[in-house]
């Protein structure tokens, strides 16, 4: 598989496939770049489940970043480049293929 930029220079996507609750410090910085709302920020409780802002606020132990809509992602990476935690991982557009979690 090979994507082209418009200008048809090579362009490899990554596509963010997971967040680690555990580095994310729910700073929103990837939903600000991100206008495709693959992500979305819920609380964790103490006993690390999640929560929806929304529904129980008192509750939150701490807000994180979730995948809301992975299959929204384009694997531009802007994401990545303004997390100041690396809590993310990406994979290639081959690596999405072969797994069979291509695009819905």
């Amino acid at each position: 598989m090979s994507f082209a930029t418009r200008d048809g220079r090579v362009w490899k996507p990554e596509y963010l496939v997971s967040i680690d609750p555990k580095k994310c410090i729910g700073c929103g910085r990837c939903y600000k770049v991100c206008g495709r709302e693959v992500m979305v920020l819920k609380g964790l409780s103490e006993d690390g489940e999640m929560i929806d802002l929304e529904d129980d606020d008192d509750e939150v132990e701490k807000k994180v970043m979730v995948l809301n809509d992975d299959g929204a992602c384009i694997g531009c990476g802007a994401c990545a480049r303004v997390c100041p935690t690396s809590c993310q991982t990406h994979t290639s557009a081959a690596s999405v293929e072969a797994s069979g979690t291509e695009k819905r």
